[in-house]
């Protein structure tokens, strides 16, 4: 699969690049905060957030992720993570006083309009949506998905 229509090969790539990028921040943090669930638990209640927010975080951060990284659903993922990215911002990080949440307020803007750029412009050609997309006109149609090789 050399691009989708309309796409260079280096666009291609650094699509790529930058949804690996963009999905690593919060593949890794959804796999340590799953791992230190008891501590990212109490941290979190301390902010007053139950625990079930935490369980939704680790699923999104995971799931959306993963999405954008592989190029299935990134336009979905990248959308949930930049609204998410939003409201992380104003929720948790508006005492701009501390510099530190100054900073994190202003990467996680950043971070949002990276990834509404990628919800806007789509995951490219090495992605699976556009491997399943290829195969597809390639195999005629949906047949390809019942067959066992």
């Amino acid at each position: 699969m050399d691009k989708a229509p309309g796409i260079s090969t280096l666009e291609n790539v650094v699509l790529l690049a930058s949804r690996l990028l963009l999905a690593w921040i919060f593949v890794h943090e959804g796999v340590f905060l799953a791992m230190n669930f008891a501590a990212a638990s109490a941290g979190m209640a301390k902010a007053g957030v139950p625990a079930l927010a935490l369980v939704a975080t680790i699923g999104l951060q995971l799931v959306a992720g993963i999405a954008i990284a592989v190029g299935w659903h990134a336009r979905l993922g990248a959308a949930a993570l930049g609204w998410f990215c939003l409201a992380t911002a104003i929720l948790f990080h508006t005492n701009f006083a501390n510099r530190n949440e100054l900073l994190h307020f202003e990467k996680d803007l950043a971070i949002a309009g990276g990834m509404f750029i990628l919800m806007l412009r789509g995951a490219g050609g090495y992605s699976v949506l556009a491997l399943a997309k290829q195969r597809e006109e390639h195999e005629g149609g949906w047949q390809w998905r019942f067959r066992a090789f």
